[in-house]
């Protein structure tokens, strides 16, 4: 931060939802999550029941009173760059309006995810002698690519900090348990042919056409729906990008699709990797992306209780969220946090207030 720019001053007294919109108001798009990361540690550092640390932007505050169980409450910093289409509430500095009988607040990052935030920054402030000890994980660099990853960066640096029997994530589900996550991974099959000219093609072998017996495949497959801990996790096998071709006249002599398999936490990343190689068999696959599923844990006495604080019946997570970084350590992990996932990103983003609160008690009641 430039010498002139003082950090900025955060409240953690105040209401969980007024301090959603003071946060929106620091604009964190990634790369530029410094000014957030330093008002984060400021305010956490004046709290003398934490033990406070700083790698890069991420910030982790611990409590250590010896308890038999630690918990991880767990949120990311950074936002998505700012809506560009003019007149749009999703921005920032954050907007707050009545709409009925609700109090709503506007902004970039309000459901993605300065509200979870807010809640992590309250309890850390109320909590001084919670039932479990806890750790407060805010980190940078999640809304990009994952090798950035702020959480990962400390799971390599210092590991030790992010030991844990179980792990809540608080990404916006509407106050919803959402367990583990399934697991993605892209990767590219290229058919090969031979070129020629479009007007002589019967000399020529078409790489695009063969790529037809691959989308068949894809067309024809029936993706299942697994149980895994009570919750049925949906898989999909999808092409998602499709290319080739050189000009006009030309028979293309290679052609590729790109496809993307959504697999459920009962398979490793090398079970889900045969599943393709079975499905495609005879095709050379390259593999682009790798990112394992998360099994929920909802077995375990913490995440037990704790979804009986929350009072709903939990339900799967179809996408893949950080939840299995911290599987991949061994801890249990799952996604709760206030406002709407669907709202993410958007140029209306907006969280409710009173979500924000109850997010609050929830934890709040399952920790003292």
């Amino acid at each position: 931060m430039a010498a002139d720019q003082q950090t900025p001053v955060l409240d953690l007294t105040t209401d969980p939802a007024d301090l959603t919109a003071a946060l929106v108001d620091v604009e964190s798009v990634s790369d530029h999550e410094t000014p957030l990361a330093d008002a984060v540690e400021a305010a956490l550092r004046a709290l003398p029941h934490l033990s406070v640390h700083r790698d890069g932007d991420t910030v982790v505050a611990r409590t250590d009173l010896g308890r038999a169980e630690r918990v991880i409450l767990a949120g990311h910093l950074d936002t998505v760059p700012l809506p560009s289409v003019e007149g749009a509430l999703g921005t920032v500095p954050s907007v707050r309006r009545r709409e009925g009988e609700r109090d709503v607040i506007y902004g970039r990052g309000t459901t993605d995810m300065k509200g979870g935030v807010a809640v992590q920054l309250v309890l850390a402030q109320q909590l001084r002698e919670p039932n479990r000890d806890v750790s407060y994980v805010f980190y940078d660099h999640e809304e990009v690519s994952s090798d950035a990853s702020g959480l990962g960066r400390v799971m390599r640096n210092a590991p030790e900090l992010l030991e844990a029997d179980f792990a809540v994530l608080l990404e916006p589900t509407n106050g919803t348990v959402e367990g583990g996550c399934n697991g993605t991974m892209r990767f590219r099959i290229t058919t090969h042919g031979k070129a020629s000219h479009s007007g002589r093609s019967w000399i020529g072998e078409n790489a695009i056409h063969k790529l037809a017996e691959v989308l068949a495949t894809l067309a024809g497959y029936e993706p299942k729906t697994v149980g895994v801990e009570g919750l049925d996790y949906r898989e999909g096998l999808n092409a998602i990008r499709v290319g080739g071709g050189v000009a006009g006249n030309v028979i293309p002599d290679t052609a590729w699709v790109e496809i993307n398999y959504r697999f459920a936490p009962d398979k490793t990343l090398e079970q889900a990797q045969q599943h393709v190689r079975e499905v495609f068999e005879g095709y050379e696959i390259e593999w682009q992306d790798l990112s394992p599923a998360a099994r929920p844990g909802l077995d375990r006495p913490a995440a037990a209780q704790f979804v009986a604080a929350v009072g709903q019946e939990p339900q799967p997570k179809y996408g893949w969220t950080d939840v299995a970084r911290f599987s991949e350590q061994g801890v249990p992990a799952v996604n709760f946090g206030p406002g709407d996932a669907l709202l993410a990103h958007t140029d209306h983003e907006h969280v409710h207030a009173d979500a924000v609160r109850e997010c609050h008690r929830a934890l709040l009641s399952w920790l003292s």
